[in-house]
């Protein structure tokens, strides 16, 4: 399980550590692609390949499931670590996301999250101004 929020530097070359208690579970490679709200996943193989599975059994004629299909799978790549437990983002992921200079990877649960460092803290201001309806949502939801 993935938890905690880590900050790291990107390198001139646009690598970034993973911290090393995140790559205990995701092992010798890992997953990363576009995630919502402009930051990247990271994912296990195995979790990975669930959610890839998933996405394949989705609808083609159905427009919003081509489209998170696409998000998810074109812009997906596989990435291993160096000797410094860093990762390589791709340019196109790093643009995507925003990435400049300082991440944040956050755990949530089965993934980690990459932000950009100014991103993650105005969504944390933001989340943190909205805890009560949150609250009451996931409270309908069963949580």
């Amino acid at each position: 399980m993935f938890i905690g929020e880590f900050h790291h530097v990107i390198d001139p070359k646009g690598r970034v550590a993973i911290p090393s208690k995140f790559r205990l579970i995701l092992g010798k490679d890992a997953f990363v692609t576009r995630g919502i709200d402009n930051c990247l996943f990271v994912y296990p193989k195995e979790e990975w390949g669930k959610l890839a599975q998933k996405l394949s059994q989705l609808p083609i004629s159905d427009i919003k499931a081509r489209a998170f299909s696409r998000l998810m799978l074109s812009g997906a790549g596989e990435v291993e670590f160096d000797r410094q437990g860093r990762i390589l983002l791709p340019g196109y992921l790093r643009d995507y996301a925003g990435l400049k200079n300082t991440v944040c990877a956050v755990g949530v649960y089965n993934r980690i999250e990459i932000w950009d460092e100014a991103k993650w803290n105005e969504y944390k201001g933001k989340m943190d101004k909205e805890t009560e309806a949150i609250s009451e949502h996931l409270a309908n939801l069963g949580v």
